[in-house]
């Protein structure tokens, strides 16, 4: 029996989980999910339809994206993912995406304004949309020059990673991430709902105002706050 069995369960749980949430089309998207402890990562392989996925096609891989157990190849963005399991150590699980209105905003190169609580209620600012990469970094290493272009991105706007877990990448796609797989996949949803009520506000009204500051508080704190009374 292989010593990632859970992880790997876990990993293709929540990569059936985007598929069920409609983020995915045909082989489109990926989930991983870290093992701290071990080291290492466990990823959809790279083309594999998601109903034809079986826990045992999930490969492992190290930081440094040698494949640790695994027949497939992992999925094409396993350099993305290694790059911000490397450099953001209170993560655990990471997703990627082509959802409808996430990709038209990274494709529109502009971040989703906060409009609204439903917004409020996971993150107190604008979701960002990070520039779409320089030629010189495209012909280079381009997925780990991704994970790159995200932590400048968060640098650049001094962003914590813990309380924004959600980019978007100019003309390419948003990427989430989470304490594990499943907590990515939630935020995965998240970003596309709320992507989907920006586009359609502005629709409605193109000078929509932002949400005032004192409905932004509120609305966070009362799920994240030290005196959050949201849910059981």
């Amino acid at each position: 029996m292989s010593r990632y069995k859970d992880l790997k369960e876990r990993c293709y749980e929540a990569n059936m989980e985007l598929n069920a949430l409609n983020l995915v089309v045909y082989t489109f998207g990926n989930v991983s999910e870290v093992s701290r402890e071990k080291g290492v990562f466990a990823i959809k392989p790279s083309g594999v339809p998601y109903e034809v996925l079986k826990p045992s096609d999930i490969v492992i891989v190290d930081y440094d994206n040698n494949i640790v157990e695994g027949s497939l190849r992992p999925s094409s963005d396993t350099k993305t993912h290694a790059y911000l399991y490397k450099n953001w150590e209170d993560i655990g699980g990471v997703a990627h995406t082509h959802a409808t209105y996430s990709v038209a905003w990274a494709q529109s190169q502009l971040d989703i304004p906060i409009f609204g609580t439903t917004h409020a209620d996971h993150l107190t600012t604008d979701i960002p949309c990070a520039p779409p990469m320089e030629d010189h970094l495209i012909e280079g290493n381009y997925e780990h020059n991704t994970g790159i272009q995200i932590l400048d991105c968060f640098e650049q706007r001094q962003l914590s990673y813990q309380e924004v877990e959600m980019v978007l990448i100019g003309n390419h796609g948003p990427f989430t991430w989470g304490k594990n797989a499943a907590k990515a996949v939630y935020n995965s949803k998240v970003l596309e709902v709320v992507a989907e009520m920006a586009y359609k506000t502005l629709q409605i009204n193109p000078n929509a105002p932002r949400l005032k500051d004192a409905l932004i508080k509120k609305h966070y704190l009362r799920k994240h706050g030290k005196d959050s009374y949201y849910g059981q």
